[in-house]
C-alpha cells in the first residue's frame, strides 16, 4: 500500500480524498463547499460528457442552453419542485457593488441596486425551460421537443465532499415534451437503459434499474427512475435519475397543445440527468488502497511508456524505437502518453502513474530492445507481462479489453455477493451495522413505515427493481403484509 494513501480499511473516507486530491482529479476552493477540476479530472469527465452526448444524440436529441438565472416567480410556479428546492437555494438580490464609505478599500452592495425581482441560482431548470417551451409549443406538429443541456447548478449544501456533494457541479440536463403520456413514459425508460448502458459499458460499474418510492421521488415528478451502485464501504450511491414529470409543469406554465382533432390538452414532460457525481462513483467503485483504477473506456490515458535508460545513446536508441510505437498505437485508437522527462526516475514515474490508475503501463529499457520485447504492467492486477514489440499495438487493445472485462466482473461480483435478504428487523439492523450492502427486505408500502425506517436506521428504500419477483412477506417494521422486497441501503 502506499504511505501517501489512507487505507480503506483504516478509513474509507480519508482515502476517498486522498485518491482525488493525490490522484490530480480535484482540488478544493476558496469558495465554501465548490472545487476546482483539474487537468486529470476533467478529462476523465470529458470522456464520459462525449460518450454520454453521443448516445443522447443517437436517441434524437439536441443539445441547447438556457439561462443560469431563473425569476422567483417562474421558481414557484411549479409548487412541489419548489419546495423539493427551496432550501437548497442560492439568490441574486442585487446587481451592483460601491465603496463603503466606512472601510476603505472595501466594497458594500449598492442599496439602490436591488434587482425588482429576486433570481435563483438555477439548481435544475424545469422552471425556465418550461416557460420557454410556452412560446415553442402550440400544435401536435411541434413535438416531440428533445433537448439536453450540458451546464452547471448550484445547490447550497451544508455538508460537502468532493464530486459526490458540492456546491456547484457541472451535469447534463434532458427535458423533453410529447403529446401522449405514453410517449414520455417511453423516454423516460429509454433515457434511463441509456444511463445504465453507460454505467456498465464504460464505467464498468453494475447497476440496479429501479423506481424510486414517493418519498424518495424528484420534486414535481409523478413518477422517478433510477440507476443504483454500491461502493466498496458497501453504501449506495444514486448513479442517474429519469423522471416521469406527467403534466405537472405544462399545467404550472400553462403549456397546451392542439391535438390531431384539433383539441387543446397540456404536454407531458420528462426530465433526467447525470453529473460529475458520476466520477466519484467511478473511484469509490474500483479503486484500492495504492490509488485510482480507472476502466480503459475511459481513462485519460490508456497506455503509458516509461523508457529506462543510461546515457544519451541509450535514451536515443529508445526513443525512435517508442516514436513507432506510439505511432502504432494512436492509429489505432488508443490514447498513449511516452513519459520521456528526464526531471523523475522510472521508479517514480511507476507510482505515480499507479496512483492515477493508469490501465497499461509499458516499461523499455536497452536490454529489452536487443531482445524485442517490452515489460508490460497492468494496473488492476499488478500483473507484468512480456510482450513482443512486432503486433504490439493488437495484443494491447486485447488488453484493454480484457481490463475492462475483469474490472467490471469484479464489481459485479462484489455486488452480487452484498445483496442480503432480511426478514425480520433485527436482521435487517445487524445487517446495516455490519455494512454488508444492498438489503432486500419486505415493505409494507407506506410512506410512513419507510420514513420511520429511515429515522430509526438512516437507511432508505434505493429502488423498487423493475425486474422485481413478486412474493408474499411481512413488513420487516411494521409486520403488515408486503407484496414484494425493496432494496434498502445507507447511501451518499
Amino acid at each position: 500500500m502506499s504511505k501517501e494513501i489512507t487505507s480503506r480499511e483504516q478509513d474509507y473516507s480519508q482515502w476517498y480524498n486522498d485518491l482525488i486530491i493525490k490522484g490530480g482529479l480535484a482540488d478544493y476552493s476558496a469558495v465554501r463547499g465548490c472545487m476546482v477540476i483539474k487537468p486529470y479530472g476533467f478529462a476523465l469527465w470529458e470522456n464520459m460528457r462525449d460518450v454520454l452526448d453521443k448516445m443522447f444524440k443517437d436517441t434524437g436529441h439536441q443539445n441547447a442552453y438556457f439561462p443560469l438565472f431563473v425569476p422567483k416567480s417562474l421558481f414557484e410556479a411549479e409548487e412541489k419542485n419548489a419546495e423539493g428546492f427551496a432550501k437548497e437555494c442560492a439568490i441574486v438580490t442585487h446587481y451592483r457593488l460601491k465603496n463603503d464609505p466606512d472601510h476603505k478599500g472595501k466594497l458594500m452592495v449598492d442599496p439602490e441596486a436591488k434587482l425588482e425581482e429576486e433570481l435563483i441560482i438555477r439548481p435544475t431548470s424545469e422552471a425556465i425551460i418550461w416557460n420557454t417551451y410556452k412560446g415553442w409549443i402550440q400544435s401536435y406538429r411541434d413535438l416531440p421537443i428533445l433537448i439536453n443541456q450540458w451546464a452547471n447548478v448550484v445547490r447550497w449544501e451544508m455538508r460537502t465532499r468532493l464530486f459526490l456533494r458540492t456546491a456547484e457541479f457541472l451535469w447534463q440536463e434532458g427535458h423533453t415534451a410529447h403529446a401522449t403520456q405514453q410517449e414520455a413514459v417511453d423516454e423516460t425508460v429509454q433515457m434511463l437503459n441509456v444511463y445504465a448502458d453507460f454505467a456498465e459499458q464504460y464505467m464498468a460499474m453494475p447497476v440496479v434499474k429501479g423506481v424510486k418510492t414517493a418519498n424518495e421521488r424528484f420534486a414535481g415528478a409523478v413518477d422517478t427512475y433510477c440507476i443504483e451502485a454500491l461502493m466498496q464501504d458497501g453504501k449506495a450511491l444514486q448513479a442517474g435519475t429519469s423522471h416521469f414529470l406527467g403534466q405537472n409543469f405544462a399545467k404550472a406554465f400553462d403549456v397546451k397543445f392542439s391535438d390531431k382533432e384539433n383539441k387543446l390538452d397540456y404536454v407531458w414532460a420528462t426530465s433526467w440527468g447525470v453529473s460529475t457525481r458520476l466520477i466519484g462513483a467511478l473511484v469509490m467503485a474500483h479503486s484500492d488502497d495504492d490509488g485510482l483504477i480507472l476502466p480503459p473506456k475511459l481513462a485519460p490515458i490508456q497506455v503509458v511508456i516509461v523508457p529506462i535508460y543510461k546515457g544519451d545513446e541509450q535514451k536515443q536508441m529508445i526513443d525512435e524505437k517508442v516514436q513507432v510505437l506510439v505511432k502504432e498505437l494512436k492509429a489505432a485508437g488508443v490514447k498513449v502518453k511516452y513519459d520521456d522527462n528526464d526531471n523523475n526516475r522510472p521508479g517514480w514515474k511507476f507510482a505515480e502513474y499507479e496512483m492515477k490508475g493508469v490501465p497499461v503501463r509499458i516499461a523499455i529499457g536497452a536490454r529489452d530492445l536487443a531482445n524485442n520485447v517490452v515489460e508490460v504492467a497492468r494496473r488492476d492486477t499488478k500483473e507484468k507481462m512480456s510482450m513482443s514489440i512486432d503486433g504490439l499495438a493488437g495484443n494491447i487493445i486485447k488488453l484493454l479489453d480484457d481490463i475492462q472485462s475483469a474490472i467490471y466482473k469484479k464489481a459485479y461480483d462484489y455486488r452480487a455477493a452484498h445483496i442480503t435478504n432480511a426478514d425480520t428487523w433485527d436482521e435487517f439492523v445487524k445487517l446495516l451495522d455490519e455494512k454488508t450492502g444492498f438489503i432486500a427486505a419486505h415493505w409494507d408500502g407506506t410512506p410512513e413505515t419507510e420514513e420511520k425506517i429511515k429515522e430509526l436506521t438512516k437507511a432508505t428504500i434505493r429502488c423498487i427493481p423493475l425486474d422485481n419477483k413478486q412474493e408474499e412477506g411481512k413488513c420487516i417494521h411494521s409486520g403488515n403484509k408486503s407484496v414484494q422486497r425493496v432494496l434498502f441501503a445507507r447511501a451518499y
